[in-house]
């Protein structure tokens, strides 16, 4: 049967070639208006349609695989899960309003950034600022020994590590105790997880699953979304939340990476019950389970009342959640606004509103590792620093080590610490989360913590990208044409 199959084939390859060249033209012209309709940029739209006409052959995978713009099946479960649990949330911001734990609107507005987050500003809350890996794990596995009823745990990387083995060790005995455990991993971001790891841990007790941005029909080539978050919480009174993921190289113990600058925090207060809400909605996608949780909010002991948004963000969102807040955060800005951020690959909105912040008078600073971990975002990193310096803005490179927290400072009241990067990515195709503060004190510690970062940083130079000659110049703006992938 396939003999006389290859025979036809081989007696009319012409035709056979022509038929082919036709379809992948016809599926070309499909892709490029399907790009029209749904790019959620004129650039991107652009570029999908000049590459899908003109070489249909290669941009149409491609597309398919790293074109779409919306994660259109967690939007509708999502909205299915809502009907469920919609009545619960509203009950514990009911809550929140009644014991005063919410910062009352202007006006009777909502502010936009709760409209933006659709969920409120939450003051009675505590924040502990943790600085790197040693820190960070000691406060979050201190955290899950404490636990009594469950503990919720999300990363986009997890490593069978010694020190993911050392908080899969800490799930295991409190699942042993009576504790649920659920951790949620990204399937790509921890694709080299062992099936050994993920066995130990069902044998422990502990429910894992992993974030397939694949499930569904219409998803299997679907890899272009990612789940971002970095979330423990325990108990509904506790939350962690930063750069951190799960693995020994965080900790600074990699010998080829280095030392590892990263920030993370640990929050108690109502904002715990807003960023539960978010696990949730990742855990259903996962499981399809709906778990059964704390809702009732509680004020932080100790009678620290810090305002807080969570501020959950990624591709299902009706608007660009994410885009428009920091877009929202620069424009607010009349003293300072400094970014630490691993990956600066910003749109030009972004670039535009540092510009003009910068000849408000605003002390613009960009603070970037010296060695990023990819060599796209290397290159894409000194795209901008030309328009950026011209106006004022000051470009540091971290020299100590890899850094890669995602801090924003804005005059001496306000702060983010989170999961989202300055790029295209972290603002449209992953799902992120935000904690921002209004807050002098809190936004005083964050802002020494990057005095000192500065501190191990150098100026970054126009003239020293141009010293470098025209081939690492146009390689540099090559790199800038494959933002909206990287």
């Amino acid at each position: 049967m396939f003999g006389e199959l290859w025979q036809f084939i081989a007696g009319h390859s012409g035709t056979v070639i022509s038929v082919v060249v036709a379809l992948a033209y016809v599926a070309g012209v499909v892709s490029a208006i399907r790009a029209v309709l749904t790019a959620r940029t004129s650039q991107g739209a652009v570029a999908w349609v000049v590459a899908l006409l003109l070489m249909p052959y290669l941009a149409v995978p491609a597309y398919w695989v790293l074109g779409r713009s919306r994660f259109h099946g967690y939007v509708s479960l999502r909205r299915r899960r809502s009907a469920v649990t919609a009545p619960t949330i509203q009950a514990a911001i009911i809550h929140m309003r009644a014991q005063n734990m919410l910062v009352a609107p202007r006006f009777g507005e909502p502010f936009a950034v709760e409209r933006l987050a659709n969920l409120p500003i939450t003051c009675a809350n505590d924040a502990e600022l943790l600085i790197d890996g040693d820190a960070t794990f000691e406060s979050m596995f201190a955290g899950i020994d404490r636990a009594r009823d469950y503990v919720l745990v999300q990363f986009y990387i997890i490593h069978d590590d010694s020190t993911g083995r050392a908080l899969l060790a800490r799930l295991a005995a409190r699942a042993r105790a009576g504790v649920r455990c659920h951790v949620l991993y990204d399937e790509l971001g921890s694709s080299g997880l062992t099936a050994r790891f993920l066995r130990d841990a069902r044998a422990a007790g502990v429910s894992i699953a992993k974030f397939n941005t694949r499930r569904g029909r219409w998803n299997r080539f679907q890899i272009n979304f990612r789940n971002h978050r970095k979330i423990v919480i325990v108990d509904g009174v506790e939350v962690w939340v930063g750069g951190l993921n799960v693995g020994d190289e965080y900790r600074g113990l990699d010998k080829k990476i280095g030392y590892w600058r990263d920030t993370h925090m640990r929050l108690a207060g109502p904002v715990v019950q807003c960023a539960q809400a978010a696990f949730v909605d990742d855990w259903h996608w996962a499981t399809g389970e709906i778990p059964r949780l704390e809702w009732r909010p509680r004020a932080a002991p100790g009678g620290v009342s810090r305002v807080v948004l969570c501020l959950p963000s990624g591709p299902s969102d009706d608007i660009e959640t994410a885009t428009l807040f920091f877009l929202d955060t620069i424009n607010a800005a009349r003293r300072r606004i400094w970014i630490a951020s691993p990956y600066f690959v910003p749109d030009e909105q972004f670039i535009s509103a540092l510009q003009l912040a910068a000849l408000h008078g605003v002390d613009v600073r960009i603070m970037i590792p010296d060695r990023a971990d990819n060599f796209l975002v290397q290159l894409s990193a000194w795209s901008h620093i030309e328009a950026l310096e011209s106006v004022g803005v000051k470009m540091f490179r971290y020299m100590k080590g890899f850094m890669h927290h995602k801090v924003v400072v804005v005059d001496d009241d306000y702060c983010t610490v989170g999961t989202a990067n300055f790029d295209n990515r972290s603002f449209r195709l992953n799902f992120e989360m935000t904690m921002a503060f209004a807050d002098r004190e809190f936004t005083a510690q964050v802002a020494r913590m990057l005095e000192n970062d500065f501190a191990e940083s150098r100026l970054a130079t126009a003239a020293e990208l141009r010293a470098r000659g025209f081939w690492y110049r146009l390689a540099v703006r090559t790199a800038m044409l494959l933002a909206p992938v990287q």
